[in-house]
């Protein structure tokens, strides 16, 4: 038997990797990057001008990171890891093209290493600081929660009525449908997400419904805009040259309700068929294995920050933030256990428990919001929004296929960069010239794009929704994203199909009404 040196080993497996790398390499440029780059080439006429040749450019750039992105994260490598990777390399990139890497509104350090770790610092104290202490804060509640038993009596209590209802299906599209509700109070997506998550998933969780799909449901209430008055609306209504009330009351508001209908029956199938493919058994928990010792009344707890975000909206009462309620909510619980017990040492080891939960969010949420963050301006400071906008406005005139095209685009750019305003605040400066040098009225292309930027984002495994609802529910965001999709591409196909029969696409018929 002949053996073989050690280094002859290591050298072999060497000459493997280079061949199955360069095979790789090989086979991607052949079969994507060389089609994609002729298609480029062909929709935005490269040969013309070399401002075009550099949209091609930053646009391939883009498209080449997200998919290595996407790729490592579904392998199943740290989220947070490959997006701060992927956002360094795309804002590297910038600085070497020449591009500002810093937002506009941010002051430069002088030097452009710098200024790529300095926006760093900025998203550590912007999403730190106000949304990562909402979603610590939350973390926080949900766990205190738990441990003083208001969780434990929530479902004990629910289950009484609930055993009535067969299908957990049924109660998890009508928790949608109060989420969706709540749309109405809460404007921040990823702040009604995180804030579900901590009141109505532990309840869905423990009544049967999976985890994938109850996490979906905390994810996609601000999927569709319900609020007539949000700040998107009121641009979108501008753009469309509209009165406010009749563009968001008149035609919005009920494309807006069709949708939301639309996507509760496709949770409704696909939520069951995704449960029935992985397997997933619905039992609800045997209430008789719940041993707690709390009142009744501790069932109210973990719904105070609803209620509370309800009433201190300034019109009942003073304007509140989310994190005030929120320190109010969970000092109210703190008093109640104290009255209890009269044990101080419990109650401080109680709030401990709390602390504790807010740290790990910090670790598993937060830096996944950062993240994500660097990753979205790496993708914005590279041209990859603005190369967006260059290919819908080499499309022709006709208005149904200039507003697919719009909002095939306004969805496209919400899911790689995880935001739902950015990519209709940049498309949506564009629409009345568009409108009006094709003779489309400008609301056919406004409302199908104000809702595609907010689908989108539902839909984005580095949005700050998904990212924070998966990391609270302990799931890939890449597992919320397959949850959403079909419910997402029904509303998309409804807020089409509405705006074509309710929304005359030609300007001319608005005058002749």
């Amino acid at each position: 038997m002949t053996y073989r040196p050690i280094s002859s080993l290591f050298v072999a497996q060497e000459n493997n990797i280079a061949v199955i790398l360069i095979s790789k390499a090989s086979t991607f440029i052949r079969y994507i990057f060389i089609p994609l780059w002729q298609c480029l080439f062909f929709i935005l006429g490269v040969y013309k001008t070399g401002e075009t040749m550099l949209t091609v450019i930053e646009l391939l750039i883009g498209v080449v990171v997200i998919v290595g992105v996407a790729r490592y994260i579904i392998k199943g490598y740290s989220a947070t890891g490959v997006l701060f990777v992927g956002g360094l390399a795309l804002l590297i990139i910038s600085a070497l093209m020449g591009h500002n890497v810093l937002p506009a509104s941010e002051t430069s350090t002088g030097y452009t290493a710098t200024d790529i770790v300095e926006y760093i610092k900025i998203l550590l104290m912007s999403r730190g600081g106000d949304l990562g202490m909402m979603i610590m804060m939350l973390c926080g509640f949900a766990a205190y929660m738990t441990h003083i038993g208001a969780n434990d009596m929530v479902v004990k209590l629910a289950s009484k009525p609930l055993q009535y209802i067969n299908s957990p299906y049924l109660l998890m599209i009508a928790a949608y449908f109060v989420a969706c509700l709540m749309s109405l109070a809460v404007s921040s997506a990823t702040g009604l997400g995180v804030l579900l998550m901590a009141t109505l998933f532990p309840v869905m969780v423990n009544v049967g419904i999976s985890r994938g799909a109850a996490a979906a449901i905390c994810a996609s209430p601000a999927a569709i805009i319900l609020s007539p008055t949000s700040g998107d609306v009121v641009l979108a209504a501008k753009a469309a040259e509209m009165p406010l009330i009749d563009f968001a009351f008149k035609t919005t508001l009920p494309i807006s309700i069709v949708a939301i209908i639309a996507m509760a029956i496709a949770h409704f199938f696909w939520q069951r068929y995704l449960d029935k493919k992985e397997n997933i058994s619905h039992e609800m928990l045997d209430v008789t294995e719940i041993t707690t010792t709390a009142p009744a009344f501790y069932a109210l707890l973990p719904f105070t920050p609803i209620i509370g975000v309800l009433i201190f909206d300034g019109k009942w009462g003073p304007q509140l933030h989310i994190i005030t309620i929120l320190v109010i909510c969970i000092l109210l619980a703190a008093v109640l256990e104290f009255v209890r017990g009269f044990n101080t040492q419990n109650v401080f080891s109680g709030l401990e428990v709390a602390w504790r939960g807010m740290a790990d969010a910090f670790a598993s949420v937060v830096m996944l919001l950062v993240a994500a963050g660097v990753f979205a301006q790496g993708l914005s400071t590279i041209g990859f929004i603005q190369s967006l906008i260059s290919i819908a406005t080499s499309f022709g005139s006709a208005s149904i296929i200039l507003m697919l095209v719009l909002v095939i685009l306004t969805m496209l750019a919400a899911m790689t960069t995880g935001s739902g305003n950015a990519p209709f605040y940049a498309f949506v400066e564009m629409i009345p010239k568009l409108a009006h040098s094709s003779g489309i009225n400008p609301a056919y292309l406004s409302i199908p794009m104000l809702q595609a930027s907010n689908l989108g984002r539902t839909i984005s495994p580095v949005s700050g929704v998904v990212v924070a609802v998966a990391g609270m529910a302990k799931i890939s965001p890449f597992e919320v994203v397959k949850r959403t999709s079909v419910p997402v591409i029904v509303g998309l196909l409804v807020v089409i199909i509405a705006t074509e029969i309710m929304v005359p696409g030609a300007s001319s018929a608005i005058a002749d009404g």
